[in-house]
């Protein structure tokens, strides 16, 4: 699966300057064209969002703070949290043998659920994931849900905002010793979600035919 670049054009340089993206299928190019108001709002969240000395150094939980803070300025606009569930419906239909002294058909049926993952934001046609600092089985999960979704003509693309890995620990180890923190170096672990991370997983075409913008946090977000 190639790369594209549209969010060269669909999003402004004065973003782009803060975050490293990657997408598929010219994604932040469909998302501006069938989904303008919720592609704005996510611009207007990635400008106005700063990374603070808190986020790098409280360790986190089930979520982050920065996730929490992120999922917190989605949910003022009107996202919302949902999942994608599938019901199959089976019919086998029996017919009749005359040999036999068979005169009416036998309809067997069976339903089957299929319950999916859930995603972090949905809104209009556009579904969207924070993954900071979360187990990198995270990405197989929301990948596959992106792909479920796109695939029953639910989202027109889809959205991750993770973090980029290198200039991020680099950063918390500078943080940890000018504040004198104690403790296990922070993001120091390759196994938790981060840009590297979701790449094989684009190019190696996981979401099949769904476009998706990959935005990665970096040190260049960073506000003493």
């Amino acid at each position: 699966m190639d790369f594209t670049e549209s969010y060269l054009s669909a999003i402004p340089a004065s973003i782009r300057g803060k975050y490293d993206l990657r997408e598929t299928r010219n994604a932040a190019q469909i998302l501006a064209s069938t989904n303008p108001k919720e592609f704005k709002e996510v611009l207007g969240v990635l400008k106005g969002f700063q990374l603070t000395g808190a986020d790098i150094l409280t360790p986190g939980g089930s979520k982050g703070l920065v996730a929490i803070r992120l999922d917190r300025e989605f949910r003022k606009l009107g996202w919302r949290e949902g999942r994608h569930d599938t019901q199959v419906k089976s019919i086998l239909t029996v017919m009749p043998y005359k040999d036999a002294g068979e005169t009416k058909k036998e309809t067997i049926e069976k339903l089957v659920l299929n319950e999916g993952y859930k995603v972090d934001n949905v809104k209009g046609r556009v579904a969207l994931d924070v993954e900071w600092n979360a187990k990198d089985g995270n990405l197989d999960r929301d990948v596959g849900a992106y792909r479920a979704l796109y695939e029953a003509g639910i989202i027109d693309a889809a959205v991750i905002i993770t973090r980029t890995h290198d200039d991020i620990r680099r950063l918390a180890a500078d943080l940890q010793r000018k504040r004198k923190v104690s403790g296990p170096p922070r993001f120091n672990t390759t196994t938790t979600t981060n840009l590297s991370k979701l790449i094989p997983r684009m190019s190696r075409g996981d979401l099949g035919g769904c476009p998706l913008l990959a935005i990665a946090i970096t040190d260049r977000c960073f506000v003493p």
